[in-house]
């Protein structure tokens, strides 16, 4: 496995060099500890307040960003280098908790020697694609929420068996892998580190040299079949926590709610109730 990956490529790399999707990094599966799969989400706790803080901090430069792209056509680089940092850290932290790798993410937006890298390559953007580029981000987004959501709701499975076994069976990695690097290129795409649209979520087409245990990503059936079930329980798992939503709020306003508007605050759309 190559180690030596960036969270963002030499400053040569900034020129254009036509549209490159973002690669994810990760080694494959190995013997884990088990008190750190018995632990993981809770020494993770310092972790994910660090990227909540700085994921604050990314979606105000972000927004500053989308308005240096529609005058430059790209990125400036202070931008790229912060936001490209910063999904390399939320990367690593959001692989440990999906117990690819049992290694304790650094606290640093560099971590060269870690074990989770991705490949970012900033270049330049079509500045109509990001004017719209939150109208065009609306199916990946709904893609990726129904991945996290569905892998959320059996985790709990994924943990216990990777408890008992020390280690993760390849199926469930490679479907973890498919969700963790669809999120990441989503992401990249949103902060307008790439122009490349996120795709891909069934695993690299072509055969190619192997670099790590993600690069190619390559699914096997018992994998497809998972992605397929995350999606459908993501799917699942929203209605009912739209529809719990909405019980809660009829519940609150009594019968005269069926006449106001009801928004969901995962989409950010707002729909009538009809009667």
């Amino acid at each position: 496995m190559t180690t030596g990956w960036t969270p963002r490529p030499p400053a040569a790399a900034y020129g254009p060099a036509g549209e490159h999707l973002p690669e994810l990094d990760v080694p494959a599966p190995g013997r884990q500890r088990r008190w750190t799969v018995l632990l993981r989400w809770l020494l993770l706790i310092p972790q994910m307040i660090v990227v909540a803080l700085l994921g604050i901090a990314a979606f105000f430069v972000t927004i500053v960003g989308w308005f240096a792209a529609l005058v430059q056509g790209r990125l400036p680089h202070g931008i790229a280098d912060f936001l490209g940092d910063y999904l390399a850290y939320a990367t690593r932290v959001t692989a440990s908790a999906m117990l690819l790798v049992d290694q304790y993410p650094p606290f640093a937006l560099a971590a060269p020697g870690y074990p989770v890298q991705i490949e970012l390559r900033p270049g330049e953007l079509n500045r109509l694609a990001v004017l719209f580029r939150l109208i065009l981000m609306i199916p990946a987004a709904i893609v990726s929420w129904l991945l996290q959501y569905g892998w959320a709701a059996i985790c709990w499975v994924f943990w216990l068996i990777t408890l008992v076994l020390g280690r993760m069976p390849q199926p469930i990695f490679e479907a973890s892998a498919a969700v963790l690097r669809f999120r990441m290129r989503f992401l990249a795409y949103a902060m307008m580190l790439t122009s490349a649209y996120p795709k891909r979520l069934f695993g690299d087409p072509e055969p190619r040299a192997a670099v790590s245990g993600t690069r190619p990503l390559v699914l096997g059936t018992g994998a497809k079949v998972l992605v397929v079930v995350f999606l459908v329980l993501g799917l699942i798992v929203g209605s009912f926590s739209s529809t719990g939503r909405s019980d809660r709020y009829d519940d609150e306003w009594g019968s005269a709610a069926p006449t106001a508007p009801r928004f969901d605050s995962g989409t950010g759309t707002g729909a009538g109730t009809g009667n």
